[in-house]
């Protein structure tokens, strides 16, 4: 009888998970089909036609997709390493500066940030990173930061007394203790970089802005409309996907 009652739990426990992993999806492909459903049903001129078409959305949303993941690969390996050394005790003196630093790149409004670097340096795909690298960094670097500074103390030195080595204690007993909080800095550096991401189409650097873009110069809602759609429906796929990362990525334990 218990361990029937124990099975019955575990079922019943299990539901949330697998609702929590495909619910999104779901959700997500229900708005897919109601967007086709939308622009199928509706007349379209010459210049929807042009525009709406499969190759030129996939081309958009390959292009979004490379915008963010680029930026996020380059603002984590730039941020997660910062944090690192600002937790060190002979690096301690400077942190309010790089602190202040990284605020100055996410107070600037985004599309200021983008608009700079497209006068003073270019146009295009590197110039839209480096934006996105200066408006993320703040949110990994200061998670990095914080996850390493919860870390008991007493922890570390006892690890300290076994023999092991400051590189052995950081790899081995202080960053895998600092990771969820670090990946929840990364889950949000990665949206955010989506949604920024959208501004860059007034750089040239493409993405689902884009079409946007195309959308309210031409007076043509139904390529608004698909254009912010899509937008969403990235933004919330890529948050999914990054949830699901965090949790298989946490280490057993935590």
């Amino acid at each position: 009888m218990t361990t029937r009652q124990g099975a019955s739990a575990k079922v019943a426990g299990g539901v949330p998970r697998f609702l929590r992993y495909l619910g999104m999806p779901l959700f997500l492909g229900v708005v897919c089909l109601a967007l086709y459903l939308y622009v199928s049903t509706k007349p379209l001129d010459s210049i929807e036609k042009r525009i709406l078409t499969a190759n030129f959305l996939f081309a958009r949303v390959i292009e979004h997709i490379q915008l963010a993941a680029v930026s996020t690969v380059i603002v984590v390996v730039l941020a997660v390493t910062t944090g690192i050394l600002l937790t060190r005790p002979g690096t301690r003196r400077v942190t309010p500066l790089i602190i202040g630093l990284a605020n100055i790149g996410q107070a600037v409004p985004s599309i200021g940030l983008l608009v700079l670097f497209a006068i003073t340096w270019d146009f295009g795909f590197w110039p839209a990173i480096v934006a996105l690298v200066a408006y993320s960094f703040l949110s990994i670097l200061r998670n990095t930061m914080v996850g390493l500074q919860q870390v008991d103390r007493s922890t570390i030195e006892a690890a300290r007394g076994m023999g092991m080595t400051k590189t052995a204690v950081l790899f081995r007993i202080e960053l895998p203790l600092a990771v969820p909080i670090i990946l929840a800095g990364i889950r949000t550096a990665l949206i955010i970089n989506v949604g920024t991401a959208t501004l860059a189409a007034f750089v040239d650097a493409g993405g689902l802005g884009t079409v946007i873009d195309r959308g309210i110069r031409l007076g043509r809602d139904s390529v608004l409309i698909v254009g912010s759609v899509l937008t969403g429906v990235l933004a919330l796929s890529i948050d999914w996907l990054a949830g699901v990362a965090e949790e298989i990525l946490r280490p057993r334990g935590l």
